[in-house]
Protein backbone atom coordinates (compact mmCIF):
# COMPACT_ATOMS: atom_id res chain seq x y z
CA UNK A 1 0.00 0.00 0.00
CA UNK A 2 1.24 3.49 -0.71
CA UNK A 3 2.15 5.71 2.03
CA UNK A 4 1.60 9.79 1.94
CA UNK A 5 4.73 11.08 2.94
CA UNK A 6 6.09 14.90 3.26
CA UNK A 7 9.24 16.14 2.97
CA UNK A 8 9.96 19.22 4.89
CA UNK A 9 13.20 21.27 4.78
CA UNK A 10 13.63 25.08 4.15
CA UNK A 11 14.50 24.92 0.43
CA UNK A 12 14.61 21.64 -2.05
CA UNK A 13 16.08 21.15 -5.06
CA UNK A 14 16.99 22.34 -7.81
CA UNK A 15 18.04 24.82 -4.77
CA UNK A 16 22.19 23.90 -4.18
CA UNK A 17 23.08 22.12 -1.32
CA UNK A 18 23.54 19.13 0.38
CA UNK A 19 20.52 18.43 2.15
CA UNK A 20 18.40 19.31 -0.79
CA UNK A 21 20.24 16.81 -3.13
CA UNK A 22 19.79 13.86 -0.26
CA UNK A 23 15.62 15.06 -0.29
CA UNK A 24 15.78 15.05 -3.94
CA UNK A 25 16.70 11.48 -3.90
CA UNK A 26 14.49 10.47 -1.34
CA UNK A 27 11.85 11.58 -3.24
CA UNK A 28 12.55 10.02 -5.92
CA UNK A 29 13.24 7.00 -4.16
CA UNK A 30 9.95 7.22 -2.74
CA UNK A 31 7.93 8.25 -6.16
CA UNK A 32 9.78 4.76 -7.65
CA UNK A 33 8.32 2.61 -5.19
CA UNK A 34 4.62 4.18 -5.82
CA UNK A 35 4.56 6.21 -2.56
CA UNK A 36 2.75 9.28 -2.49
CA UNK A 37 5.33 12.43 -1.89
CA UNK A 38 4.87 16.05 -0.94
CA UNK A 39 8.13 17.91 -0.84
CA UNK A 40 6.97 21.11 1.49
CA UNK A 41 9.59 23.84 1.32
CA UNK A 42 10.46 27.99 1.31
CA UNK A 43 11.88 27.85 -2.00
CA UNK A 44 12.60 25.39 -5.03
CA UNK A 45 10.96 22.25 -6.12
CA UNK A 46 12.12 19.22 -8.24
CA UNK A 47 10.05 18.93 -11.82
CA UNK A 48 8.32 15.35 -11.59
CA UNK A 49 5.32 15.42 -12.52
CA UNK A 50 5.11 12.61 -9.52
CA UNK A 51 5.69 14.70 -6.80
CA UNK A 52 3.49 17.43 -5.26
CA UNK A 53 5.25 20.82 -4.47
CA UNK A 54 4.07 23.10 -1.86
CA UNK A 55 5.97 26.57 -1.09
CA UNK A 56 5.27 28.40 2.26
CA UNK A 57 7.57 31.14 2.15
CA UNK A 58 7.94 31.22 5.44
CA UNK A 59 9.95 28.16 6.00
CA UNK A 60 12.75 29.59 3.79
CA UNK A 61 15.56 31.05 5.75
CA UNK A 62 15.99 33.72 3.60
CA UNK A 63 12.57 35.11 4.08
CA UNK A 64 12.92 39.19 5.29
CA UNK A 65 10.45 38.56 8.48
CA UNK A 66 12.81 35.21 9.52
CA UNK A 67 16.03 36.35 8.47
CA UNK A 68 15.32 39.75 10.83
CA UNK A 69 13.82 37.53 13.50
CA UNK A 70 17.12 35.13 13.27
CA UNK A 71 19.40 38.55 14.01
CA UNK A 72 17.27 38.86 17.05
CA UNK A 73 17.64 35.51 18.25
CA UNK A 74 21.14 35.12 18.00
CA UNK A 75 21.57 38.04 20.08
CA UNK A 76 19.92 36.18 22.72
CA UNK A 77 16.72 38.39 22.11
CA UNK A 78 13.23 36.53 21.59
CA UNK A 79 11.66 39.48 19.31
CA UNK A 80 8.02 40.55 20.31
CA UNK A 81 6.70 38.95 17.16
CA UNK A 82 8.04 35.36 17.53
CA UNK A 83 5.13 33.97 18.61
CA UNK A 84 2.94 35.57 15.66
CA UNK A 85 5.12 34.60 13.10
CA UNK A 86 4.99 30.65 14.60
CA UNK A 87 1.35 30.79 14.83
CA UNK A 88 1.19 31.83 10.94
CA UNK A 89 3.78 28.82 9.69
CA UNK A 90 1.25 26.94 11.99
CA UNK A 91 -2.03 27.78 10.12
CA UNK A 92 -0.16 27.20 6.53
CA UNK A 93 1.36 24.30 7.84
CA UNK A 94 -1.14 22.52 9.72
CA UNK A 95 -3.44 21.64 5.95
CA UNK A 96 -0.93 20.72 3.94
CA UNK A 97 0.79 18.04 6.57
CA UNK A 98 -3.03 16.99 7.34
CA UNK A 99 -3.55 13.96 5.42
CA UNK A 100 0.01 12.54 5.39
CA UNK A 101 0.68 9.25 7.03
CA UNK A 102 4.49 10.74 7.91
CA UNK A 103 6.06 14.13 7.90
CA UNK A 104 10.35 14.16 7.60
CA UNK A 105 11.48 17.32 8.58
CA UNK A 106 14.86 17.38 7.48
CA UNK A 107 17.23 19.74 10.05
CA UNK A 108 14.74 22.24 11.05
CA UNK A 109 15.12 19.98 14.43
CA UNK A 110 18.39 20.26 14.82
CA UNK A 111 19.45 23.64 13.94
CA UNK A 112 18.81 27.06 14.24
CA UNK A 113 18.04 28.51 11.09
CA UNK A 114 14.62 29.26 10.97
CA UNK A 115 13.46 28.68 15.04
CA UNK A 116 9.90 29.91 14.04
CA UNK A 117 9.64 27.12 11.83
CA UNK A 118 11.02 24.91 14.37
CA UNK A 119 8.51 25.63 16.99
CA UNK A 120 5.29 25.47 14.46
CA UNK A 121 6.48 22.17 13.99
CA UNK A 122 6.70 21.39 17.56
CA UNK A 123 3.34 22.36 17.73
CA UNK A 124 1.96 20.53 14.81
CA UNK A 125 3.27 17.07 16.36
CA UNK A 126 0.92 17.68 19.52
CA UNK A 127 -1.94 17.63 17.24
CA UNK A 128 -4.28 14.54 17.58
CA UNK A 129 -4.44 12.29 14.90
CA UNK A 130 -1.27 14.18 13.11
CA UNK A 131 0.79 12.18 10.90
CA UNK A 132 3.62 10.04 12.32
CA UNK A 133 7.23 12.21 12.91
CA UNK A 134 10.69 12.08 11.74
CA UNK A 135 13.16 14.37 12.67
CA UNK A 136 16.03 13.77 9.97
CA UNK A 137 19.38 15.38 11.45
CA UNK A 138 22.07 16.15 9.54
CA UNK A 139 23.14 18.97 11.09
CA UNK A 140 23.12 19.99 14.92
CA UNK A 141 23.82 23.72 15.74
CA UNK A 142 24.42 22.72 19.81
CA UNK A 143 27.21 20.42 19.10
CA UNK A 144 28.69 23.13 15.93
CA UNK A 145 31.37 25.22 16.70
CA UNK A 146 30.27 27.53 13.96
CA UNK A 147 27.82 28.63 16.36
CA UNK A 148 28.84 29.36 19.45
CA UNK A 149 27.46 32.54 20.69
CA UNK A 150 24.09 32.08 18.59
CA UNK A 151 22.42 29.47 21.05
CA UNK A 152 21.28 30.82 24.22
CA UNK A 153 19.34 29.08 27.31
CA UNK A 154 15.60 28.75 26.91
CA UNK A 155 13.45 28.85 24.72
CA UNK A 156 12.73 28.84 22.15
CA UNK A 157 16.66 27.12 21.36
CA UNK A 158 16.03 24.63 24.14
CA UNK A 159 13.93 23.02 21.25
CA UNK A 160 16.62 21.73 19.43
CA UNK A 161 18.27 19.83 22.10
CA UNK A 162 15.49 18.23 24.03
CA UNK A 163 13.31 15.28 23.23
CA UNK A 164 10.10 15.81 21.15
CA UNK A 165 6.82 13.25 21.63
CA UNK A 166 5.84 11.21 19.07
CA UNK A 167 9.21 11.74 17.20
CA UNK A 168 11.35 9.59 15.42
CA UNK A 169 14.57 10.77 15.76
CA UNK A 170 17.12 9.90 12.74
CA UNK A 171 20.84 10.66 12.31
CA UNK A 172 23.11 10.40 9.13
CA UNK A 173 25.91 8.72 11.04
CA UNK A 174 26.72 7.39 13.98
CA UNK A 175 28.82 10.33 14.82
CA UNK A 176 25.75 12.08 14.80
CA UNK A 177 23.66 9.78 16.48
CA UNK A 178 25.97 10.17 19.69
CA UNK A 179 26.07 13.86 19.34
CA UNK A 180 22.08 14.17 19.43
CA UNK A 181 21.89 11.51 22.61
CA UNK A 182 24.54 13.84 24.12
CA UNK A 183 22.30 16.94 23.74
CA UNK A 184 19.17 14.94 24.50
CA UNK A 185 19.65 12.31 26.67
CA UNK A 186 17.79 9.83 24.59
CA UNK A 187 19.72 6.20 24.47
CA UNK A 188 21.59 5.83 21.29
CA UNK A 189 19.69 2.94 20.66
CA UNK A 190 16.45 5.06 20.24
CA UNK A 191 18.14 7.39 17.24
CA UNK A 192 17.68 5.21 13.92
CA UNK A 193 21.12 5.60 11.54
CA UNK A 194 19.91 6.40 8.10
CA UNK A 195 23.04 7.22 5.83
CA UNK A 196 23.03 9.30 2.81
CA UNK A 197 24.26 7.55 -0.72
CA UNK A 198 25.45 8.27 -3.72
CA UNK A 199 24.08 7.83 -7.09
CA UNK A 200 26.48 5.46 -8.57
CA UNK A 201 25.17 5.79 -12.37
CA UNK A 202 24.90 9.45 -12.07
CA UNK A 203 28.44 9.84 -10.16
CA UNK A 204 30.03 7.69 -13.03
CA UNK A 205 28.54 8.79 -15.83
CA UNK A 206 26.95 5.53 -16.96
CA UNK A 207 24.98 6.31 -20.31
CA UNK A 208 20.96 5.08 -19.80
CA UNK A 209 21.50 1.90 -21.90
CA UNK A 210 24.12 1.07 -19.94
CA UNK A 211 21.71 1.91 -16.43
CA UNK A 212 18.69 -0.66 -18.11
CA UNK A 213 21.10 -3.42 -18.88
CA UNK A 214 22.37 -3.07 -15.41
CA UNK A 215 19.42 -3.25 -14.13
CA UNK A 216 18.06 -5.76 -15.55
CA UNK A 217 20.91 -7.77 -14.45
CA UNK A 218 20.69 -6.39 -10.84
CA UNK A 219 23.97 -4.59 -10.58
CA UNK A 220 26.08 -3.33 -8.94
CA UNK A 221 25.65 -5.34 -6.14
CA UNK A 222 27.33 -6.03 -3.25
CA UNK A 223 30.30 -7.73 -5.98
CA UNK A 224 32.90 -8.44 -7.30
CA UNK A 225 32.10 -8.03 -10.93
CA UNK A 226 34.45 -9.68 -13.23
CA UNK A 227 34.67 -7.97 -16.65
CA UNK A 228 36.16 -9.87 -19.50
CA UNK A 229 35.49 -7.22 -22.59
CA UNK A 230 36.16 -10.15 -25.33
CA UNK A 231 34.63 -12.51 -27.84
CA UNK A 232 33.49 -15.72 -26.85
CA UNK A 233 36.10 -17.97 -28.40
CA UNK A 234 38.18 -20.98 -27.39
CA UNK A 235 41.59 -19.07 -26.71
CA UNK A 236 40.01 -16.61 -24.94
CA UNK A 237 39.46 -19.50 -22.30
CA UNK A 238 36.60 -18.80 -21.13
CA UNK A 239 35.58 -22.03 -18.95
CA UNK A 240 38.24 -20.92 -16.56
CA UNK A 241 36.51 -17.48 -16.22
CA UNK A 242 33.51 -19.30 -15.42
CA UNK A 243 34.87 -21.78 -13.29
CA UNK A 244 36.63 -18.91 -11.00
CA UNK A 245 33.05 -17.04 -10.05
CA UNK A 246 31.94 -20.48 -9.31
CA UNK A 247 34.28 -20.81 -6.20
CA UNK A 248 34.45 -17.07 -5.34
CA UNK A 249 30.37 -17.54 -5.38
CA UNK A 250 31.17 -21.12 -3.45
CA UNK A 251 32.62 -19.31 -0.50
CA UNK A 252 29.96 -16.47 -0.24
CA UNK A 253 30.90 -13.95 -2.68
CA UNK A 254 28.05 -12.62 -4.58
CA UNK A 255 30.71 -12.62 -8.03
CA UNK A 256 29.12 -11.94 -10.85
CA UNK A 257 31.11 -12.29 -14.54
CA UNK A 258 30.30 -10.08 -17.16
CA UNK A 259 31.08 -10.99 -20.69
CA UNK A 260 30.76 -8.40 -23.45
CA UNK A 261 31.37 -9.70 -26.75
CA UNK A 262 29.66 -12.41 -29.22
CA UNK A 263 30.63 -15.79 -30.53
CA UNK A 264 33.77 -15.32 -32.89
CA UNK A 265 32.34 -15.52 -36.30
CA UNK A 266 35.73 -16.46 -38.11
CA UNK A 267 35.89 -19.80 -35.50
CA UNK A 268 34.78 -23.05 -36.35
CA UNK A 269 32.39 -24.70 -34.14
CA UNK A 270 31.47 -21.59 -32.15
CA UNK A 271 27.77 -22.91 -31.15
CA UNK A 272 28.75 -26.00 -30.08
CA UNK A 273 31.65 -23.82 -28.25
CA UNK A 274 28.81 -21.75 -26.80
CA UNK A 275 26.48 -24.83 -25.41
CA UNK A 276 29.41 -25.98 -23.75
CA UNK A 277 30.01 -22.88 -21.89
CA UNK A 278 26.92 -22.09 -21.01
CA UNK A 279 26.19 -26.19 -19.75
CA UNK A 280 29.21 -25.37 -17.80
CA UNK A 281 27.50 -22.27 -15.64
CA UNK A 282 25.16 -24.60 -15.36
CA UNK A 283 26.49 -27.57 -14.27
CA UNK A 284 28.68 -25.31 -11.62
CA UNK A 285 25.48 -23.60 -10.54
CA UNK A 286 26.14 -20.14 -11.59
CA UNK A 287 24.01 -19.49 -14.51
CA UNK A 288 22.40 -16.78 -13.14
CA UNK A 289 25.80 -15.02 -12.18
CA UNK A 290 27.54 -15.40 -16.04
CA UNK A 291 25.98 -12.70 -18.48
CA UNK A 292 27.18 -12.70 -22.21
CA UNK A 293 25.79 -9.57 -23.02
CA UNK A 294 25.87 -10.13 -27.05
CA UNK A 295 24.39 -13.36 -26.97
CA UNK A 296 21.66 -12.57 -24.51
CA UNK A 297 20.69 -9.34 -25.82
CA UNK A 298 21.05 -10.73 -29.27
CA UNK A 299 23.20 -8.13 -30.40
CA UNK A 300 26.31 -6.67 -30.18
CA UNK A 301 27.65 -4.68 -27.19
CA UNK A 302 27.98 -0.81 -28.01
CA UNK A 303 31.00 0.60 -27.01
CA UNK A 304 29.78 3.00 -24.84
CA UNK A 305 28.34 0.14 -23.18
CA UNK A 306 31.28 -1.86 -22.64
CA UNK A 307 32.93 1.86 -21.60
CA UNK A 308 30.78 2.42 -18.65
CA UNK A 309 31.65 -1.31 -17.77
CA UNK A 310 34.95 -0.62 -16.95
CA UNK A 311 33.82 1.92 -14.33
CA UNK A 312 31.47 -0.02 -12.62
CA UNK A 313 33.59 -3.62 -12.73
CA UNK A 314 35.81 -4.50 -9.74
CA UNK A 315 38.43 -6.59 -11.86
CA UNK A 316 39.24 -7.27 -15.31
CA UNK A 317 39.89 -11.34 -16.04
CA UNK A 318 41.93 -12.36 -18.83
CA UNK A 319 41.97 -15.87 -18.53
CA UNK A 320 43.22 -16.66 -22.11
CA UNK A 321 45.60 -19.26 -23.84
CA UNK A 322 46.92 -17.00 -26.50
CA UNK A 323 47.14 -13.09 -27.19
CA UNK A 324 48.44 -10.95 -29.76
CA UNK A 325 47.90 -7.91 -27.64
CA UNK A 326 45.69 -7.29 -25.04
CA UNK A 327 44.43 -4.37 -25.55
CA UNK A 328 41.83 -4.15 -22.41
CA UNK A 329 44.51 -4.56 -20.00
CA UNK A 330 45.46 -0.65 -21.30
CA UNK A 331 41.50 0.00 -21.07
CA UNK A 332 41.40 -1.56 -17.45
CA UNK A 333 44.29 0.49 -16.24
CA UNK A 334 43.31 3.73 -17.84
CA UNK A 335 40.08 2.87 -15.67
CA UNK A 336 42.21 2.55 -12.93
CA UNK A 337 40.78 -1.14 -12.60
CA UNK A 338 43.05 -4.07 -11.23
CA UNK A 339 44.28 -6.39 -13.94
CA UNK A 340 43.89 -10.56 -13.16
CA UNK A 341 45.33 -12.03 -16.58
CA UNK A 342 46.87 -14.95 -17.75
CA UNK A 343 50.43 -15.19 -17.63
CA UNK A 344 51.65 -15.30 -21.18
CA UNK A 345 53.88 -13.19 -23.32
CA UNK A 346 51.60 -10.49 -24.97
CA UNK A 347 49.77 -9.73 -21.40
CA UNK A 348 52.90 -9.32 -19.72
CA UNK A 349 54.55 -7.49 -22.11
CA UNK A 350 51.89 -4.88 -21.24
CA UNK A 351 50.77 -4.93 -17.64
CA UNK A 352 54.69 -5.36 -16.85
CA UNK A 353 54.87 -6.03 -12.61
CA UNK A 354 51.39 -3.71 -12.65
CA UNK A 355 49.28 -6.64 -13.07
CA UNK A 356 48.45 -9.50 -11.15
CA UNK A 357 49.09 -13.09 -13.23
CA UNK A 358 48.15 -16.78 -13.20
CA UNK A 359 48.52 -19.67 -15.33
CA UNK A 360 45.54 -20.07 -17.47
CA UNK A 361 45.83 -23.47 -16.55
CA UNK A 362 45.49 -23.01 -13.24
CA UNK A 363 42.37 -25.05 -11.29
CA UNK A 364 39.97 -22.15 -10.79
CA UNK A 365 40.18 -22.30 -7.00
CA UNK A 366 43.50 -20.76 -7.07
CA UNK A 367 42.45 -18.47 -9.47
CA UNK A 368 39.64 -16.93 -7.57
CA UNK A 369 41.73 -17.12 -3.90
CA UNK A 370 44.26 -14.98 -5.99
CA UNK A 371 41.66 -12.68 -6.57
CA UNK A 372 39.77 -13.25 -3.38
CA UNK A 373 43.29 -12.22 -1.69
CA UNK A 374 44.00 -8.99 -3.38
CA UNK A 375 40.64 -7.11 -3.43
CA UNK A 376 40.39 -7.90 0.06
CA UNK A 377 43.80 -6.62 0.82
CA UNK A 378 43.41 -3.52 -1.75
CA UNK A 379 41.98 -0.53 -0.01
CA UNK A 380 40.69 1.29 -2.38
CA UNK A 381 39.09 -2.05 -3.79
CA UNK A 382 37.86 -2.95 -0.10
CA UNK A 383 36.32 0.40 0.41
CA UNK A 384 34.76 0.29 -3.03
CA UNK A 385 32.93 -2.86 -2.40
CA UNK A 386 31.60 -1.56 1.09
CA UNK A 387 30.33 1.87 -0.91
CA UNK A 388 28.32 -0.18 -3.10
CA UNK A 389 26.87 -2.94 -0.36
CA UNK A 390 26.04 -0.24 1.71
CA UNK A 391 25.72 3.75 0.10
CA UNK A 392 24.03 3.05 -3.06
CA UNK A 393 20.85 4.58 -2.89
CA UNK A 394 18.88 1.28 -3.85
CA UNK A 395 20.37 -0.55 -1.05
CA UNK A 396 19.71 2.51 1.46
CA UNK A 397 16.12 2.85 0.79
CA UNK A 398 15.09 -0.86 0.76
CA UNK A 399 17.40 -1.85 3.79
CA UNK A 400 16.79 1.07 5.94
CA UNK A 401 14.23 3.84 4.68
CA UNK A 402 11.19 2.40 3.35
CA UNK A 403 11.03 -0.41 6.15
CA UNK A 404 11.55 2.73 8.73
CA UNK A 405 8.70 5.20 7.24
CA UNK A 406 6.19 1.99 7.13
CA UNK A 407 7.26 1.72 10.96
CA UNK A 408 6.31 5.31 12.00
CA UNK A 409 3.43 4.95 10.13
CA UNK A 410 1.75 2.19 11.52
CA UNK A 411 2.97 3.80 14.68
CA UNK A 412 1.31 6.95 14.02
CA UNK A 413 -2.30 5.39 13.61
CA UNK A 414 -2.63 6.99 10.25
CA UNK A 415 -1.67 4.51 7.54
CA UNK A 416 -4.91 4.91 5.64
CA UNK A 417 -4.27 5.09 2.12
CA UNK A 418 -5.52 2.59 -0.18
CA UNK A 419 -3.88 3.28 -2.94
CA UNK A 420 -2.40 -0.02 -4.06
CA UNK A 421 1.47 0.27 -5.20
CA UNK A 422 1.75 -0.16 -9.41
CA UNK A 423 3.59 -3.41 -10.23
CA UNK A 424 7.06 -3.49 -10.42
CA UNK A 425 8.30 -3.17 -14.22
Amino acid sequence: MALRVGLLHYTAPPVVGGVELVIGQHARLLADAGHRVRIIAGRGGLRDPRLEVVRIPLADTRHPAIRATRASLDAGRVPATFEALVAEIVAALRPVVADLDVLVAHNVCGLHLNLPLTAALRELIADPGGPGFVAWQHDLAWTSIRHVGELHPGHPWDLLRTVWPRTTYVAVSEARRAEQAGITGLPTDAIHVVPNGIDLERLLGIHPATGRILRGLGLPGPGPVLLVPVRITPRKNLALAVGVVAELRRSGDDARLIVTGPPDPHASGMSAGLDRLRAAAADAGVAAAVHLLSVDRGRRTPSRVVSDLYRVADALLLPSHDEGFGLPVLEAAACRLPVFCADIPALRELAGDDATYFDPAAHPSEVADVIRERLATEPVARLATRVRREYGWPAIYATRIEPLLEQVSAGSGRFTSRVARPPAE
